[in-house]
């Protein structure tokens, strides 16, 4: 089987002279908990807080005419990486260590260590979108096993009400903000940022409620208040 990657875009297989050759396994990140006893109270309660970021650790060697800075480049910053193994799954991560290129060089192999977040994306997942005429709800499948945290971009105007299987979950009021028209917005469930076009134009003023949360399975968005258009991106995930 050939192994590769695909770093930032950039396939393993287009770097001349580099070579794959273990890739890490498949294995779910750690959670963090906190253990709290109370005065009086037998044993203790044990709180959940999260999953662990954790190492993966890629095994490369080198063929003949291999280019070597060309190698450094490529293994450098931080970004999206999709294994062989998983080809349909991206993560979030950071190279975490300089390579040792001495010992590369020296004895053709090396090993690159990445710092990865602790969930895993569909590769390529599509928007949902709808030119809305009279509708007033949208069907939206987050096809991994835990919840996500979407993307959402909307147009309208005046005051709009957004709720996710018929759970009120937040209202966007699009003249919160009168020195810039408010065209669209878009709501970053995974930032938690409420914006227009990029971070630099932030409108949390314009939000008010919780960030919206998409159930594994179908979900049903529905809507009141004048919205012309919406799109989500469903971020579906994985651990």
């Amino acid at each position: 089987m050939n192994n590769f990657l695909i770093w930032n875009g950039i396939n393993s297989n287009t770097i001349q002279g580099l070579r794959i050759c273990e890739l890490p396994p498949i294995t779910k990140p750690t959670i963090r908990t906190s253990i709290i006893e109370i005065d009086g109270k037998d044993g203790d309660f044990v709180e959940l807080q999260g999953y662990e970021s954790y190492e993966k650790s890629v095994k490369i060697g080198l063929f003949r005419n291999c280019d070597i800075n060309q190698i450094a480049k490529y293994f450098t910053g931080s970004g999206q990486i999709t294994f062989s193994n998983e080809p349909d799954k991206y993560y979030n991560t950071q190279i975490s260590e300089q390579i040792d290129f001495e010992r590369l060089v020296l004895f053709k192999t090396a090993n690159v260590k990445f710092h990865v977040q602790p969930f895993k994306y569909l590769v390529d997942e599509k928007p949902i979108s709808l030119e809305i005429t009279s509708e007033t709800e949208l069907n939206v499948t987050n096809v991994g096993l835990e919840n996500s945290k979407p993307i959402f971009n909307l147009w309208g105007s005046g005051i709009i009400e957004i709720s996710i299987n018929t759970i009120g979950t937040f209202q966007l009021n699009f003249s919160a903000n009168s020195d810039i028209p408010d065209k669209y917005l878009t709501i970053n469930s995974e930032i938690e940022e409420c914006y227009k076009d990029t971070l630099k134009t932030l409108k949390n003023r314009s939000m008010a409620g919780e960030f919206p949360i998409l159930l594994p399975g179908e979900n049903i968005v529905s809507w009141t208040g004048n919205l012309t258009r919406i799109e989500i991106y469903p971020r579906s995930m994985w651990l």
